[in-house]
């Protein structure tokens, strides 16, 4: 079970108890954010690099067309969902691909879902899906998935699609991915980011003063 952590999810997760438990269950939960190492850095965590979930989706689907591992895909809108296949298809040619679905469904067919993706028996699962949606999904039914690796994705497949683009290299080095989705969509996200960017910065520096101070009563 792979998740991923960015600014938005930790503020979000702070008060939203079960998302806090559920991404703690995971095997992995990985930095999916510059900001993140220089703000561990601070407390002495060290944080060898970041880790986007489009990137190491990419990097599995390159893994499981040379192992010939088997693929699902499972969320998005079918429009997308196609897309995204097609471009799997031909950049890794060698990708097996055993079923895909839009995520679109409702608690009533869950069960189905997962008949579905357990019958095509996939090494891989990628969930394509918003926080917490695609968390809770992945956690309240990894028992009855037998999917040996199950990675959240949110917005990958719109990115591998075309339908998203990403931030140039340089954007992404600096830690500006955030500031390129901006400029894309300003009235739609402006205000999310700025809030969330908000909150987590005074999150951040109240831990730092306590730690800080705790250091100095413990000299």
């Amino acid at each position: 079970m792979i998740h991923f952590l960015n600014v938005a999810k930790i503020v979000k997760a702070r008060k939203d108890v079960a998302l806090r438990h559920v991404l703690w269950a995971g095997d992995f939960v990985l930095p999916d954010g510059k900001p993140l190492l220089w703000f561990a850095r601070a407390f002495g965590i060290h944080l060898p690099t970041r880790v986007n979930g489009t990137d190491l989706m990419e990097r599995l689907l390159a893994e499981s067309a040379q192992k010939g591992l088997h693929i699902y895909l499972l969320g998005a809108t079918p429009e997308i969902l196609e897309a995204c296949v097609l471009k799997i298809r031909s950049i890794y040619p060698g990708s097996r691909i055993c079923g895909y679905r839009d995520g679109y469904f409702g608690s009533d067919e869950i069960e189905n879902v997962i008949s579905e993706i357990n019958s095509t028996r996939p090494h891989i699962l990628f969930i394509g899906m918003p926080t917490p949606r695609k968390e809770f999904f992945a956690q309240d039914y990894r028992s009855q998935l037998n999917v040996p690796v199950i990675q959240g994705v949110g917005g990958s497949f719109d990115v591998l699609a075309g339908a998203v683009p990403r931030a140039p290299t340089w954007m992404q080095y600096c830690g500006l991915e955030w500031l390129f989705r901006v400029l894309q969509e300003p009235h739609r996200l402006f205000w999310r980011y700025f809030s969330t960017n908000t909150v987590f910065i005074t999150i951040f520096f109240g831990f730092l003063l306590r730690h800080l101070l705790k250091e100095r009563e413990q000299r």
